[in-house]
């Protein structure tokens, strides 16, 4: 499966806020240094999807808000 996700790094909590026209907001606790907003996105997509978190790959954005993520 292949999303894409829109992430607002610095938020007081990790949390969906929505999902809309096949994009995923998500608002992340971590802050964007050193790959942290990156691993947050992907513990968070890895418990909502009940996926390990070695089968998602942000495959486009690594430095960006807007995310292409694929899930195995």
């Amino acid at each position: 499966m292949i999303i894409t996700v829109k992430v607002k790094p610095g938020a007081k909590a990790t949390q969906l806020v929505e999902q809309n026209g096949g994009v995923m907001t998500i608002k992340l606790k971590a802050i964007p240094e050193k790959g942290k907003a990156n691993q947050e996105l992907i513990r968070f997509l890895a418990s909502h999807f009940d996926v390990a978190k070695s089968q998602i790959t942000i495959t486009k954005g690594l430095t960006s808000k807007t995310k292409t993520v694929t899930i195995l």
